[in-house]
């Protein structure tokens, strides 16, 4: 039934202009629809990001958004330590940690948390 439809992640936040301030100068996204002081929606390749305001900010303990980065994803973990992004270290089953980059089971991964503590992901080959 849903197959032919677009999914939306959706990451709550408490201040919706502080999550505007990493989600747009951090991590570069464009707002494609802005919803006052409640919400916006952000462009993300062929997909859409909406952040809004919750009190259940940050509750979720698991990844929340997952960015496919491909060969790249070295690049993008420096380009955003640039920024002020640190990255979660996780002590993984069949995962080596170079740098701040997970490798192993033919793929590589990054995590990284918002201002709210949602826990975002990079994930390359």
């Amino acid at each position: 039934m849903l197959e032919q439809n677009d999914a939306l992640a959706t990451i709550a936040v408490k201040n919706l202009e502080t999550a505007r301030k990493f989600y747009e100068g951090t991590l570069g996204l464009s707002p494609a629809h802005t919803e006052g002081a409640e919400a916006v929606t952000y462009n993300s390749g062929s997909s859409q990001l909406l952040v809004y305001r919750s009190q259940y900010a940050g509750t979720n303990k698991a990844t929340a958004v997952t960015w496919q980065i491909g060969d790249d994803i070295e690049e993008a973990v420096q380009t955003l330590k640039a920024r002020g992004v640190i990255f979660e270290h996780y002590d993984l089953p069949d995962l080596a940690r170079k740098g701040d980059v997970h490798v192993g089971r033919a793929m590589k991964a990054a995590w990284f948390k918002d201002p709210d503590g949602n826990i975002l992901a990079l994930v390359g080959q």
